[in-house]
C-alpha cells in the first residue's frame, strides 16, 4: 500500500492553513477591532468612510468565520475550495462521507454559523418590516398631510417630536410641539437630517449589525459594531442638515426634537445626543483627502482578505 503523496499533503497543509488565517482573521474582526474601532476618534471626521469601514468588517468577519471551518473541512478533498466544492457538487458528492471526522465537524461547524448568521437576518428583518408596517398604520391613521412639505405628515401631539419611518412607503413625521417650538430654518434643518435617513437609505445600512448583534450578544465587539453604525449614521444625517444651516441652528433644533425622549430612563440617548451636538458645533475638520483615500482603500483590503483566502486557499 503506497503512502500518502507528497503533493496532496502538501496542498492540504496550504489549504488548512488558509483556514486557520480565515478563523484568526474572523475572531479579529470580530472582538479586538470591532472594539478599537467604536472608541476611535477618527470616524467623527469622516462618517461614509467610517460607515464603509464598518460594513467592511461586518461581510470579511461573517466571510472569515464561516469560510475557516467550510475551507478546512473540504481541505481533503481538493487543492483549494474551488476544486473541493467542484468536485462535491458536480464530481463525487459521496466525498464527503468519507471525510476524516475533524474535518466533518469543521464544515457543520460552518455550514451551521452561516445558516444562523441568514436566519438571524431574516428573523430580523422580517421583525422590523412588520412592526414598521403597523407603525405606518398607525402614522396614517393619527396624523394629516401637511400641505407646505409634500411627503411629511403632521402629529397632533404638544411634545416636540420629528423623525421618519423608511421603506419604500416611507413616512416623514413632525408633531405639532416641533412646529411650535421650531422657527423656519430649524424646521429646515430637522427635515433635512430625516430626509438625509431616508434617501441613504440608513435603515438598511443598520440592519446586518442589529442582525449581528443578535447572533452573539456576548461578544462585546458586536454590540460594540451596532452602537457605533447608529451614532454614524446619525452624524452623517447631521452633516447632511448642516450644509443647508448654521450649526446653531441645526444644535438648537435637535436638541428641541432630541430632548423630548424622558433623559432618566435613557441616560444613555441624552449622552450620545449630547456628544452629537458637540460635534455639530465643534465642527471638526475632515480627513485629509489622503486619508479618507486610505480609509477607502482599507475597507476593500478587509474583504479582499477573506475572499482571496477562500478562492485561493
Amino acid at each position: 500500500m503506497s503512502g500518502p503523496d507528497c503533493g496532496t499533503c502538501s496542498a492540504d497543509g496550504v489549504v488548512e492553513l488558509a483556514a486557520v488565517v480565515l478563523l484568526v482573521f474572523g475572531v479579529l474582526l470580530a472582538e479586538p477591532l470591532s472594539r478599537a474601532l467604536a472608541v476611535a476618534r477618527w470616524p467623527a471626521r469622516d462618517p461614509v468612510g467610517a460607515l464603509l469601514v464598518w460594513q467592511a468588517v461586518g461581510l470579511a468577519g461573517g466571510l472569515s468565520l464561516v469560510g475557516a471551518g467550510i475551507v478546512y473541512g473540504l481541505a481533503p478533498l481538493g487543492p483549494d475550495l474551488p476544486a473541493a466544492l467542484h468536485r462535491v457538487l458536480a464530481v463525487q458528492p459521496s466525498a464527503v462521507l468519507w471525510l476524516p471526522f475533524d474535518h466533518i465537524l469543521a464544515l457543520l461547524a460552518g455550514l451551521a454559523l452561516a445558516g444562523w448568521l441568514l436566519a438571524v437576518l431574516a428573523v430580523t428583518a422580517s421583525r422590523t418590516l412588520r412592526v414598521r408596517r403597523r407603525h405606518r398604520d398607525l402614522i396614517d391613521v393619527l396624523t394629516t398631510p401637511w400641505p407646505a412639505v409634500p411627503g411629511a405628515r403632521v402629529l397632533d401631539h404638544p411634545v416636540p417630536v420629528a423623525y421618519c419611518l423608511p421603506g419604500r412607503r416611507s413616512r416623514l413625521v413632525l408633531s405639532a410641539g416641533a412646529l411650535d417650538a421650531l422657527d423656519p430654518v430649524q424646521v429646515d434643518a430637522v427635515l433635512a437630517h430625516e430626509r438625509a435617513h431616508l434617501c441613504e437609505r440608513h435603515d438598511l445600512v443598520v440592519l446586518p449589525f442589529v442582525a449581528w448583534g443578535a447572533t452573539a450578544p456576548f461578544v462585546r465587539g458586536m454590540v460594540c459594531a451596532q452602537v457605533a453604525v447608529a451614532a454614524l449614521i446619525e452624524m452623517r444625517a447631521d452633516d447632511v442638515a448642516a450644509a443647508r444651516v448654521a450649526p446653531a441652528e441645526l444644535a438648537g433644533a435637535l436638541r428641541a426634537v432630541g430632548g423630548a425622549v424622558p433623559a432618566a430612563a435613557l441616560s444613555s440617548f441624552s449622552a450620545a445626543l449630547d456628544r452629537r451636538l458637540g460635534r455639530i458645533v465643534a465642527h471638526p475638520a475632515p480627513l485629509p483627502m489622503s486619508a479618507k483615500v486610505l480609509v477607502r482603500v482599507t475597507a476593500a483590503a478587509l474583504v479582499v482578505v477573506p475572499t482571496a483566502a477562500l478562492l485561493l486557499g
